[in-house]
């Protein structure tokens, strides 16, 4: 019988859900949205319940008019770092802190010069940014203690549902070193970040490698899904982790840049490294071994913000269609797209966005190329940094909504001067759950092997030699920015 995957993409603002064959084919695939809350500035939360009825209002559309029985096998790549606690009888307790949000800036300065970035970095490889989960846990200590004494499990948003589908409470190693309780080198929660946190393991969940099966679906949500029975439920990887996995980021110094809500860039190791100055994260790999990885906390949300909000049209590709590549590294306005503060690699909280460089003869298609080309310099700017680490990138996959924008995989291959390589599948997070699932099922010996047989190149961009060159003064203009608006941004908050 051929069997059937399910591959689940938890974003921030919708899932998407893909049927996957053994083969690698898409058969299906149904996207559910589900609304952010914003209480204060610079705060960005969600309600897990808003998940798990996505999840399975969507997995019954998934398998309308296939043969369910099928189904072996789920896979769940997801946002990271959002804070889930439970309860003794595991009801959520509050709604989810998101990795997007701002408010732990204290908790950030206490931990990174109190505590201090050498320390923390000895015990889990990384420095504290806003958006990791610890230093929501001492906000959340600070600010609701009630609800802090309450706290029986703390997971992530992609473990609620797994936990959901099995009753498991579970997490993998990638998506665990996002929370800066783990020791990512040897793969075990440290102790002196618990006792730092005040957290004891016993709230924290069960640690997986990313394709090792948690649990079955349980009989209930089997039948309330309308799956079979004994379908495996894998530990899946956090959201960047997972989408390397689906363009095949597996090998050693292989590269993928994600334009989605946030931006990343991702570089594969089968070796354990950190960063010395710890601009990039230092994480664990859905594959077994390790990456370093920049973040951009606003990518394509950017195009999103510009083009709905500002200029009131869904048009992406309209108003990217008269920027031909006679304008490419020529434009006159710049534009920093720190909307919700930023990470990689300034760890800037009150960094806000920005347009530079406005005259009178700016026109609307200039902003709208400032803002493709401010988020490719932001991911430039880690790319350096692995850069001075002497690694060596040639070529990168591209992933994420972004990454379908023609005229944005040139920016990005001219800024970066490298080849941008375009997988076949472009579904990155739920692609990647789904071959998962398959490793995780018996189906590759290993997510290499699962790699090699399914992913495959439909395009590459070329980098252009004389936009490269102009983009390339454009870059250095765009690096004085920052520091020249850095001390005035905490006066606008």
């Amino acid at each position: 019988m051929k069997s059937y995957y399910i591959g689940v993409d938890l974003g921030t603002s919708a899932v998407k859900l893909l049927l996957v064959d053994g083969a690698g084919a898409i058969l299906n695939s149904v996207t559910k949205e589900y609304p952010l809350i914003f209480p204060q500035p610079g705060w960005c939360e969600q309600e897990p319940a808003e998940w798990w009825r996505a999840c399975t209002e969507g997995i019954g559309e998934l398998l309308k008019g296939f043969d369910a029985s099928k189904v072996v096998g789920i896979g769940c790549g997801g946002q990271m770092h959002g804070l889930v606690v439970l309860d003794d009888e595991d009801a959520v307790i509050r709604p989810t802190i998101l990795w997007n949000d701002g408010r732990t800036a204290e908790e950030v300065d206490y931990l990174n010069n109190v505590i201090g970035k050498a320390k923390l970095s000895a015990m889990t490889a990384n420095i504290a940014f806003a958006g990791f989960t610890a230093p929501k846990l001492l906000w959340m200590k600070k600010h609701e203690p009630e609800n802090f004494a309450r706290i029986a499990k703390i997971m992530l948003p992609k473990d609620y549902v797994n936990y959901r589908l099995t009753g498991v409470h579970s997490c993998d190693y990638s998506d665990a070193s996002g929370i800066l309780l783990l020791d990512v080198k040897n793969k075990c929660w440290s102790e002196e970040m618990l006792e730092i946190c005040s957290v004891r393991e016993a709230q924290l969940p069960a640690l997986y490698e990313s394709y090792q099966v948690i649990g079955e679906v349980k009989e209930d949500v089997a039948a309330q899904l309308g799956l079979p029975a004994h379908v495996k439920v894998i530990a899946g990887a956090g959201d960047n982790a997972a989408a390397a996995v689906g363009t095949g980021t597996v090998s050693d110094g292989a590269c993928n840049i994600s334009l989605g809500t946030s931006g990343t860039i991702f570089i594969a190791s089968d070796k354990f490294g950190v960063d010395p100055n710890n601009a990039l994260h230092a994480f664990a790999h859905a594959s077994g071994g390790w990456h370093l990885m920049g973040v951009v906390l606003s990518a394509a949300s950017c195009n999103k913000w510009f083009c709905d909000e500002i200029l009131g049209t869904k048009d992406y590709a309209g108003e990217q269609a008269g920027i031909e590549d006679e304008k490419l590294g020529r434009n006159g306005v710049f534009f920093l797209p720190y909307l919700m503060g930023e990470r990689s690699p300034i760890n800037d909280v009150n960094a806000r966005g920005t347009f530079v460089g406005l005259s009178m003869d700016t026109s609307r298609a200039d902003m709208v190329q400032a803002v493709l080309e401010g988020v490719s310099f932001a991911i430039r700017d880690s790319f350096e940094v692995a850069k001075a680490l002497g690694i060596e990138i040639k070529a990168s996959k591209l992933c994420g909504g972004g990454g379908k924008s023609p005229l944005w995989r040139r920016i990005m291959a001219n800024v970066l001067n490298i080849r941008i390589e375009i997988p076949s599948a472009e579904e990155g997070p739920g692609y990647g759950g789904a071959m998962l699932a398959m490793v995780g099922c018996g189906a590759y010996d290993s997510v290499k092997a699962c790699a090699d047989a399914l992913i495959s190149t439909k395009a590459v961009v070329e980098p252009d030699p004389a936009i490269a060159a102009r983009y390339e003064a454009q870059y250095q203009k765009f690096r004085k920015i920052y520091p020249a608006l850095k001390d005035v941004f905490p006066a606008l908050r």
